[in-house]
């Protein structure tokens, strides 16, 4: 069998597979890329022709979903660990956190960071960036709702690849300035979640490579 290989950026939408790989025990490689890759490393479009991180590659599979890539580490290569069973009662539940955690929590903040800081000053807009900032803010509500009891997991009463991928939306609404406006509940829950020895052991892997925002970064991406 082949080893597993990620291209990652440091603390990119990628971190969800690393954090995965890294709470699974997995034997990996690591390939950490300046982001973003598609303007800084132009030959990884032959590896991937998005020029996105993640890329997963395992044997014939290759894979660029960051949150869909938990789930398949857990399921093919994890032994279902992490992920919760198709006969689970919250089989479902499960799956609408992991997607939600990019779909709906993720996607609304690669448009305020775009506009807010990543674009040279004359291409911000800081109306748009506002506008999806309270666009994130308005659907983290059902998290911070789900959370209000004080649980440590957000579904089937343990530790699952769900909990990754809604974790890294509030990891990075405070890298790019939004975390003191995040509700009390999320956010400390993500507190608990960021002391897990995989999360530890993620950020530390990825103290090879370059860091997510270089001043030089080109605007456009």
């Amino acid at each position: 069998m082949s080893k597993l290989t990620l291209w990652h950026c440091a603390d990119a939408r990628s971190f969800r597979a690393l954090w995965a790989l890294e709470e699974l025990g997995l034997d990996y490689e690591l390939r950490v890329l300046p982001f973003p890759p598609r303007a800084f490393d132009k030959g990884y479009f032959e590896e991937n022709p998005l020029g996105t991180v993640p890329l997963l590659v395992d044997g014939a599979t290759r894979m660029t979903e960051s949150a869909a890539i938990p789930h398949y580490l857990a399921t093919v290569h994890g032994g279902g660990r992490l992920a919760l069973p198709v006969d689970h009662p919250a089989y479902g539940a499960y799956l609408n956190w992991l997607h939600h955690g990019e779909a709906t929590l993720t996607f609304p903040q690669t448009i305020y960071l775009r506009y807010a800081k990543l674009e040279p000053e004359e291409r911000r807009q800081p109306v748009v960036a506002e506008d999806y900032k309270k666009w994130f803010l308005g659907r983290l509500k059902l998290a911070e709702a789900s959370l209000a009891d004080g649980r440590d997991f957000l579904v089937g009463g343990s530790f699952t690849m769900a909990d990754i991928s809604v974790g890294y939306a509030i990891m990075l609404a405070q890298m790019i300035g939004i975390g003191p406006e995040l509700p009390p509940h999320a956010l400390g829950w993500f507190r608990r979640l960021k002391t897990r020895p995989g999360y530890l052991a993620a950020k530390e892997a990825q103290k090879a490579g370059p860091p997510l925002f270089q001043p030089s970064s080109p605007a456009r991406e």
